[in-house]
């Protein structure tokens, strides 16, 4: 075990590259020479593939997304008033979009004070079919994504609540939203109300791109008379049917004119194939740079087969491998010297989310037996060997949260100059011992330990056979128990991604010892389509459990996440979780003052402590992402928190030279 282990945070540590802090850099030993052998690719082409095949969201995430769908997003949408910036690790405003931005904080408006952002436009910026991209495209964007015309369609419309006016638009109080106004065609004002206030990651409210209203209205217009902007015109739900979910021209799915670097030229939603050109029209990304690999191909690929793709030159890209065997075969095709990798840590995990309005996932001690049933190390070695770690809470390994708190990253406390004082050094040195304190130690673990799922269990009521007699282990199959008269059997379902070998991982090591314990357990596959679309309740939900994995935002904001109020409905509440105390850690967590990273992560470790004592979903691992490609793909530097569409804009396709060196393992660690 020690060695696995020492191997895990071997791989981790090549990994971790730069981040929000500042933080240990790697080098490259010397290399020798090689010559290129490999497959000719087109320079003007790329195609890369992805295991998790698209679900046609594109420009939207109202009716859910994937990590593949986000990847599209960041293709066709461009032009968002902030950005993440990654080597501060904080938002701030994308300065090829907004020329002026000033903010105003509103005294006596509530206990901290609202605040409004006056915010001046680009006025260069254009679609990709010419049109201009004014204010009113921003407007539109958040007034479309808090409609009740969307919601009526099955959106998720709560993504603007902290915008002053959104509720009450949305519920049909109001036909305006206060708080956005449009003094002129290149100005926009947004106001943050105080609820919101003060809010960890603030400037990360103010995320939009603008959407073409005359393409999705197009006999609509945004309007502002006095009292905050509002769509003017026929904006009904039957609108939004047709001109984005239409499955084949919906802007949803089919975005014809859009601000990205790229357009979508098609997509076919039945083989997942989407193909893109560049966006003649794109003015750059937040440092100018613009594309110049003109075409895109993005298409599913499959763990067995697509390192000897890349090899035959099918796929210039591989993008987020985690596959165990994948992965070792790739290692071993860049070994050859024609292709090339990046690894970086995941800011997400794979989990078992539990559908907790159910009648037996709603119970705590069911979803704790069943945690005990879970050899997470055994899963983690199976599907991804040395490449992940088990989680046992709700982050990734990528996030600064958990990276610091691991001591993979140094605290972000600026150190004291050269001829500091003895007071000014002695101060640092108790602040980094303060940070030092910081720990996920009290975090409740569940080992694989069927003899306390039994004892979870029958403390819980559930000592009963389906004849209503006493459970005899060995001979009765699932455990029963009684409630208001009725016999109730603990059997659930549990769904998966159909085609993923989790599902025969699943049932070879997490089966039998549920078994052991009384529970019943059935495995079902799903398309990917139709997981999300349950996951999401946009259809209804026939099982009790879901295999899934996600990414975590830049703006970690679990609040609305486990918010009780939502639990029935879900429109975020995705597990239906009803936990007071888990809500209210949340919404300490996210208003934490900005720039305060140490009370953030102090209620970061009290959120996680209650998440894993409710548990409203099991955690079980994260883990490293590689990347595969080929050396034609130069300048290509993907990283945690950035995709490959991002990555991909500063990229080019240049036959390699005829000598040119091979990268090396980078095992040089130096700070």
């Amino acid at each position: 075990m020690m060695k696995k282990m020492l191997g895990v945070l071997l791989i981790l540590l090549l990994a971790f590259s730069a981040s929000a802090f500042g933080e240990e850099e790697f080098t490259d030993g010397e290399a020798e020479a090689y010559t290129y052998t490999g497959p000719v690719y087109e320079l003007d082409h790329l195609v890369v593939g992805n295991t998790t095949a698209l679900s046609g969201n594109f420009t939207s995430r109202m009716w859910g997304y994937n990590t593949s769908d986000l990847d599209v997003s960041a293709l066709v949408n461009g032009y968002n008033l902030v950005r993440w910036n990654y080597e501060k690790g904080n938002f701030e405003t994308d300065t090829g979009v907004v020329t002026r931005f000033t903010a105003t904080v509103n005294e006596g408006d509530g206990e901290t004070g609202s605040c409004t952002y006056d915010i001046q436009l680009n006025q260069t910026l254009v679609y990709s079919d010419g049109t201009p991209v004014t204010a009113a495209d921003y407007a539109f964007a958040i007034l479309l994504n808090s409609s009740a015309q969307a919601a009526a369609l099955g959106g998720d419309t709560d993504g603007y609540d902290a915008i002053q006016g959104v509720v009450d638009y949305r519920s049909g109080q109001s036909r305006s939203v206060a708080g956005i106004r449009i003094p002129d065609a290149y100005t926009l004002q947004l106001t943050v109300v105080s609820e919101y206030r003060p809010f960890f990651y603030e400037l990360g409210l103010l995320r939009c791109n603008p959407m073409p209203i005359h393409v999705i209205a197009p006999e609509c217009a945004v309007k502002d008379d006095g009292e905050g902007a509002y769509i003017d015109g026929p904006f009904t739900s039957e609108l939004l049917q047709q001109t984005m979910l239409d499955p084949d021209t919906g802007y949803l799915s089919h975005p014809s004119v859009v601000s990205g670097p790229y357009r979508l030229v098609s997509f076919d939603a039945q083989t997942c194939v989407a193909e893109f050109e560049i966006n003649e029209n794109y003015q750059g990304n937040s440092e100018g740079v613009k594309p110049t690999i003109r075409r895109l191909t993005l298409k599913p690929a499959s763990n067995s087969s697509m390192i000897g793709e890349l090899a035959d030159g099918s796929y210039g890209l591989l993008d987020k491998c985690l596959d165990k065997d994948a992965i070792q075969e790739g290692l071993a095709l860049i070994g050859e010297g024609n292709y090339a990798m990046s690894a970086y840590p995941r800011t997400g995990m794979s989990f078992l989310s539990f559908n907790c309005e159910k009648a037996l996932s709603s119970r705590q001690a069911v979803r704790q037996a069943i945690a005990c049933c879970l050899d997470k190390d055994e899963i983690v070695s199976r599907y991804t060997g040395n490449y992940g770690l088990r989680v046992d809470g709700y982050y990734g390994i990528g996030q600064w949260m958990y990276r610091v708190v691991s001591g993979y990253m140094t605290p972000p406390v600026e150190a004291p100059a050269e001829n500091a004082s003895e007071a000014e050094m002695k101060q640092y040195e108790e602040e980094l011992e303060k940070w030092g304190t910081l720990t996920l130690a009290n975090m409740k673990i569940y080992p694989c330990d069927p003899e306390e799922a039994v004892r979870l269990l029958e403390e819980d009521g559930w000592t009963l056979n389906r004849q209503g007699e006493a459970f005899v282990p060995g001979t009765d199959d699932v455990r029963c128990r009684m409630e208001n008269g009725q016999l109730e059997t603990l059997e659930l379902t549990l769904c998966y991604p159909e085609g993923n070998r989790i599902g025969a991982i699943l049932e070879e090591v997490f089966l039998p010892v549920l078994k052991q314990a009384g529970i019943g357990m059935t495995l079902q596959p799903l398309n990917w389509q139709q997981l999300l679309r349950q996951y999401y309740r946009q259809d209804s939900r026939d099982c009790d459990m879901f295999y899934l994995a996600s990414n975590f935002y830049e703006v970690f904001n679990p609040w609305p996440t486990f918010d009780p109020a939502d639990a029935e409905t879900g429109k975020n509440n995705y597990t239906g979780i009803r936990d007071e105390e888990l809500y209210r850690t949340a919404g300490e967590l996210i208003h934490t003052e900005p720039g305060d990273n140490y009370g953030y992560l102090v209620r970061w470790i009290a959120f996680q402590e209650r998440f894993a004592e409710v548990l409203p979903a099991i955690p079980v691992y994260s883990n490293v992402y590689y990347d595969f490609y080929t050396r034609y793909l130069q300048n290509f530097t993907v990283q945690q928190n950035m995709t490959w569409a991002e990555a991909v804009v500063s990229a080019f396709m240049q036959e390699p030279a005829a000598e040119e060196p091979a990268a090396l393992p980078e095992d040089e660690f130096t700070e």
